[in-house]
């Protein structure tokens, strides 16, 4: 089906000349000229490329605090179907397996089994196993013990 369009060239513009149009044609006249001036294009660019780099800073930490509220919330990555366990780094693999060995395990135990050179990459790789689902944690005075 085919809808008639009206046609507006039979509507003629009429510019409105009063103080305010002549004072915006005027500056936008000035500015014009400014912008054939490739030291203010090359400015402009600049400006531009910060905002979007500050923007980009401020989406980034936007997602984290989501993604960190999504964590606290329980929203774990939904398994796909059929598979028990999802698939790991080795590294992390070894670590399940410690913890299970052992029954529970502290981050500083998983440091020196794993020749970590600080307790916080240790701490992280049992707190992401800890918001799969794969671990538990408990603290008990200064000590989190991590369970599987």
């Amino acid at each position: 089906m085919v809808i008639p369009m009206k046609d507006n060239h039979d509507k003629e513009f009429k510019p409105i000349d009063n103080a305010f149009t002549r004072e915006v044609r005027s500056d936008l006249e000035t500015n014009i000229d400014k912008f054939r001036d490739p030291v203010i294009l090359g400015e402009m660019v600049f400006r531009l490329l910060e905002e979007r780099e500050n923007t980009n800073r401020l989406l980034k930490n936007i997602l984290q605090k989501l993604e960190s509220m999504e964590m606290k919330m329980g929203a774990v990555p939904a398994m796909p179907t059929g598979v028990a366990e999802p698939l790991l780094p080795e590294i992390d693999e070894q670590i399940m397996r410690f913890v299970k060995e052992q029954g529970k395990a502290t981050s500083e135990e998983v440091r020196v089994k794993f020749h970590y050179r600080g307790k916080n990459a240790a701490s992280a790789r049992l707190n992401r196993l800890c918001d799969m689902g794969l671990l538990q944690k408990q603290q008990v005075g200064k000590k989190v013990f991590f369970f599987p």
